[in-house]
Formats: C-alpha cells, sequence, structure tokens
C-alpha cells in the first residue's frame, strides 16, 4: 500500500511517497516567480526562427518561452504579434526558458479537456473496450472540446465522469474568454502545484494513508478525498514540534539522494553521474561473490540492479537520455528480464518513459520526459571553491534544515545558545552576511556560534546547556 507525506515550511513544500514502507517517489516545490509545469497562460508571439522551427514566446517573465512549430499541434501558421494560449511543458533551467505548447489540457482526476482535437480518446492503460463503448455512447462531450479519459475513470459511475467534465469544460471556457479579453500576456489557470498533482495523479485505490503538517493544506485535501468515491483513504493532520519528514525518517533518506554510489543488497552498487548531455548508471558486482559463475553473478546483479535503477531514476526526478551500462549479459532471456524488471518499475509513472532495447555494447537507453526539476536542481549547486567542477548542498536548503532543528529545540528546551558545525566551504557566503544567515534559520532571538570544518560531511546543531560549554566555544560566536 502507499503513504503520502507532505510537509510544508516557509518556501519548501516537500512530498514523500512511499509503497510498502519504501520510498518511491519525492518531490520538492520551491516558491519562486518562474513559470510552473502545466500553468496556463495567454502569450504573444515575439520571434519565430524557421531554421530550428521555433517560436519565442513572451508570456510575461523577463525570459521568453519557446515553442516546437509543429503540424499536429496546429501552430505552424503563426506570425509575429499573434497572442495565443499556451500551457508550460517545462520550467527554465539556467539561461534557457520554459518549454511551452499551444495544444493545453485542463487536467481533472479522471478526465482531460484537450483543445487539440474534439475526439474521445483513453489512457492505454485501459484495455477494455466494452467500458471505451459505455463511455463514447454516455458521455456528455462539449462539442468543440476533446476529452482524454484517464485511467482512474475505470472505478467510476459514468455520471461522476460527467459531472467533472462539464466542470473542466467550464474552466475551459473561463480560460478561452479570459484570454479574449485580456491585453497583456498574463496568467490564466494555475493548477499545476506539486500539491494539487499528488491529490489530483498520485492519489488512487492504493493509497491508505495521507499525512499533512500544514491546516489549510489538511483542509483542503480532506476535502478533496472527502468527494472521491473510488479511494479509501485515512488523512491524518500532523502538529509536533519535530518536522513532518523528520519524525518519519525521510530527511536522512532525502538527503542521501546526493549520493552517486548506490549499495545493492547482492553486494554489488551502481553510479549514477550527469554529463551535460545525459545521465549515466554504471553497475558493478562489487562484493557480489556467491556465484562461482560469472553470468550468475552478473545475471543476480543486473536484475536487481535494475529494480533500483527505476527506483532511483524517479526518486531524483531524472529525465531527458539516461545510459545504462549493465554488466555484459550474452543471454538473451537474461536481457529480457532485465528489461521488464526496468518496464516493471515505471509501470505507473506520469511521466512518459521510453525504455530502448540492449545494444550491441550491452547499454540500454532511457528516454524520461522532464516534469518539473530534478531533485539536484533543489538540493546541490555549484561549489564556487573548484571553478564549478564539483556541488555542494545548497546553503539555501542547509539553512533550512538548520532552522528546522533549531524551531525544534527552541520548543522542547527554550534554550538560546545555538552551536552550530558545518564545512568550511560555506564560511565566506556565512561570514560575509552574517545578519542574513541568522535571520534564514530563524536565530534572530538567539546567541549563534558556528565552527567551519574542512571536510565535514553532514551538519550538526546542538544547544549550549552548561556554562563551561559556552565559555569553551566563546570564540565560535557570530551573532547574540
Amino acid at each position: 500500500m502507499k503513504e503520502i507525506y507532505i510537509e510544508r515550511q516557509d518556501e519548501f513544500l516537500r512530498i514523500a511517497i512511499k509503497e510498502n514502507n519504501k520510498l518511491k517517489e519525492c518531490f520538492i516545490e520551491e516558491e519562486h516567480s518562474g513559470p510552473v509545469t502545466g500553468e496556463i497562460y495567454k502569450g504573444v508571439v515575439k520571434n519565430i526562427v524557421p531554421a530550428i522551427k521555433c517560436a519565442f514566446i513572451d508570456i510575461g517573465y523577463k525570459k521568453d518561452c519557446y515553442m516546437y512549430l509543429d503540424e499536429k499541434f496546429n501552430n505552424t501558421k503563426i506570425k509575429k504579434g499573434d497572442e495565443l494560449i499556451v500551457e508550460v511543458l517545462k520550467e527554465g533551467i539556467d539561461k534557457k526558458g520554459a518549454k511551452v505548447t499551444s495544444a493545453f489540457g485542463i487536467p481533472g482526476t479522471y478526465s482531460v479537456i484537450v483543445n487539440i482535437n474534439k475526439d474521445i480518446n483513453f489512457s492505454k492503460k485501459i484495455n477494455n473496450k466494452v467500458f471505451e463503448t459505455m463511455v463514447k455512447d454516455s458521455l456528455v462531450k462539449p462539442e468543440d472540446v476533446g476529452v482524454m479519459i484517464r485511467t482512474n475513470a475505470f472505478n467510476v459511475d459514468i455520471k461522476i465522469l460527467n459531472d467533472e467534465v462539464y466542470d473542466l469544460y467550464e474552466i475551459y471556457k473561463s480560460i478561452t474568454n479570459r484570454a479574449k479579453y485580456s491585453r497583456n500576456p498574463v496568467l490564466l489557470f494555475s493548477d499545476a502545484g506539486a500539491l494539487n498533482r499528488t491529490l489530483r495523479d498520485i492519489l488512487d485505490k492504493n493509497t491508505s494513508r495521507m499525512v499533512l503538517n500544514d491546516e489549510s493544506d489538511f483542509k483542503y485535501a480532506k476535502k478533496v478525498t472527502e468527494n472521491r468515491t473510488d479511494i479509501d483513504i485515512k488523512v491524518e493532520f500532523y502538529n509536533e514540534s519535530r518536522t513532518l519528514l523528520d519524525y518519519y525518517g525521510i530527511e536522512k533518506e532525502i538527503l542521501s539522494l546526493r549520493n552517486h554510489r548506490i549499495s545493492l543488497k547482492c553486494g554489488g552498487n551502481i553510479v549514477i553521474d550527469k554529463t551535460e548531455a545525459m545521465y549515466v548508471i554504471d553497475i558493478n558486482s562489487g562484493k557480489n561473490v556467491k556465484s562461482r559463475s560469472l553470468q550468475k553473478t552478473a545475471k543476480s546483479t543486473d536484475i536487481e540492479a535494475a529494480e533500483e535503477i527505476a527506483r532511483q531514476i524517479r526518486l531524483r526526478n531524472l529525465s531527458g537520455i539516461i545510459i545504462i551500462d549493465f554488466i555484459d549479459i550474452e543471454d538473451l532471456e537474461v536481457r529480457k528480464s532485465i528489461l521488464a524488471v526496468l518496464k516493471d518499475g515505471f509501470a505507473d509513472d506520469k511521466n512518459k518513459t521510453v525504455i530502448y532495447p540492449f545494444t550491441e555494447l550491452n547499454l540500454v537507453q532511457i528516454a524520461r520526459r522532464r516534469r518539473g526539476k530534478s531533485i539536484y536542481e533543489f538540493i546541490e549547486e555549484p561549489c564556487k571553491y573548484c571553478g564549478g567542477k564539483s556541488s555542494r548542498i545548497k546553503l539555501s536548503y542547509i539553512e533550512f534544515l538548520i532552522k528546522n532543528d533549531i524551531s525544534k529545540m527552541t520548543k522542547e528546551q527554550g534554550l538560546k545558545d545555538i552551536y552550530i558545525e558545518i564545512e568550511d566551504v560555506y564560511e565566506k557566503d556565512i561570514m560575509e552576511n552574517i545578519l542574513e544567515f541568522t535571520r534564514q534559520i530563524g536565530a534572530l532571538e538567539n546567541k549563534v556560534y558556528v565552527n567551519f570544518i574542512p571536510h565535514l560531511e553532514k551538519f550538526k546543531v546542538e544547544s549550549l546547556i552548561f556554562a563551561n560549554q559556552i565559555r569553551n566555544l566563546e570564540g565560535y560566536k557570530i551573532y547574540g
């Protein structure tokens, strides 16, 4: 069964999904001023580059978005200055703007209203002709839009499906009317946050429990789940001094996702590396020496690795081109087994994922659609002191975690002197703006002592209780 943990802290929303008590997916959303996947805007065409069949669209942000021109999207005849409605497909990264499309959709739990056609289509996971015929005969579909029937619709009454299509069409009309009478680029629709996506796309009949720490989110989730007949879920409100993800042991698992080497139970390991163009995953047999046969060792390692690789790709939200270098396997049946394990790991993945057959060099290529940012983009940043050749945990993320620890200590102990150990790569950033660092960790009312230690893997936060402790650490005081 599936459990969902949703923690909102200041500018961060973090969602962890466990299945059979094992972390399966993790989403982090940070408040910012850029367009988010799924949002719908009125845009203005600023430029068209025929050589790359691409248009650049102003939707009201500093960076223009880009949109590929294709006959199947009916957008090849647009010209500079045209106004159009677009949906964000991918968030912008670095200097690159967001990717948008003129083929937009209004998603619901059981269906999606689309503007690209006027047909009734079905999820590929629905393979029931009787159900499809019943829906086509009974669905009250507006004439000017198409409807995509989602997998969840198979478990609900046709009346519920019709009610949702009606509600989605009302949103669709509101969007098109607002776009018609708006003069400037403007946000028309936003139901795209991680919380909404989770409630709409991930919540299903296999979900038994949801725990939230924010009262507003809790009430919203409660309302949404009570209106669904296809699920039976317990929604709980968490209100303890320890943060929700820390209490359930998920915090350490999220930070461990920075590790490039992941150990396997069999004794082998996988190594995940990022290049400019793709992710590369290497598999090593390591200490897996139980079998005397080289092929049996390779088989057991590769099959276990395939299961873990699918999990890690989803956990880290890796996308684009992913190349896997399996241990050489000559047996074609074993290769099929490995591919079957990989495909099974993405069976319920909401990101479109294509797994290609083994190449002659024993490589497997995965192409996975990008939706949102990878875990690295939220947790890591280039190290300023090695020319960007390496990375470190974002100082803002460490400040967020330290703030959680200090908040917990203050509630439980009410102490004023806080001692922090942190790696010395952060020393310059912290010491150049001590007040901002202190504010970010929520310690303006405290005395703060910071010890910068070379090559420290994990930061440490302690409250100072005794007078002799405070005297001994007086030289590390930076605030208060």
